[in-house]
C-alpha cells in the first residue's frame, strides 16, 4: 500500500517545469504595454475601431493620444451602374483646413507601416507632387439685388 506522504509531493521535475513554465509567460508578456512603436516606414497605417483607416506620419507614441501628420484616407465613390472606385484624399481641404489629428489609443485596432512601394504610398507621391488644391470657399450670404430698397 503506497503511503500518504508521497501522495502529495511534488517530484522535483515538476517543479523545475512549473519555474521554467512562470519564466517563459513572464518573457513572453514583458513585451506587453510596450510605448515604443517606431517604424522604418515614412507612412504608417492607422486601422481604428469603426472601420475607419488612416494614413500618415506617426509621433507621440508613448501618449494616450497618436498623433498623425500629413494625412490621407480612402474614400469610397460609387457611380450610377454601381461601380465602385475608391480615391486617396488628403485631410486637409476641409474648412477646418487641419494639419494634423489626435487619435484616441483605445480606439486603435492595427498600426501597421505603409510599405515604400505599397499602392498607397504611390498614391501619396502623386498627391504630393500634384497641385495643392484650395478649401471651398464658405458659402456668402445672398444679398439683394441691386436698385432694391433693404426694409427698415
Amino acid at each position: 500500500m503506497p503511503s500518504d506522504k508521497n501522495r502529495y509531493c511534488l517530484c522535483p521535475s515538476a517543479g523545475l517545469r512549473f519555474f521554467f513554465l512562470m519564466l517563459l509567460a513572464l518573457t513572453c508578456l514583458s513585451g506587453c504595454g510596450n510605448d515604443d512603436l517606431s517604424f522604418t516606414s515614412e507612412y504608417q497605417a492607422i486601422f481604428l475601431d469603426n472601420g475607419q483607416v488612416f494614413f500618415g506620419k506617426l509621433s507621440d507614441p508613448g501618449s494616450s493620444f497618436l498623433t498623425l501628420r500629413d494625412v490621407y484616407y480612402v474614400q469610397t465613390l460609387v457611380e450610377r451602374e454601381k461601380k465602385t472606385a475608391n480615391l486617396l484624399v488628403k485631410r486637409g481641404s476641409e474648412w477646418h483646413n487641419p494639419d494634423f489629428m489626435r487619435i484616441n489609443r483605445r480606439h486603435v485596432v492595427v498600426i501597421e507601416p505603409v510599405g515604400p512601394d505599397s499602392r498607397v504610398a504611390q498614391l501619396i507621391r502623386e498627391a504630393r507632387t500634384a497641385p495643392a488644391t484650395q478649401p471651398a470657399p464658405p458659402p456668402t450670404p445672398a444679398s439683394p439685388p441691386a436698385g432694391s430698397k433693404t426694409p427698415r
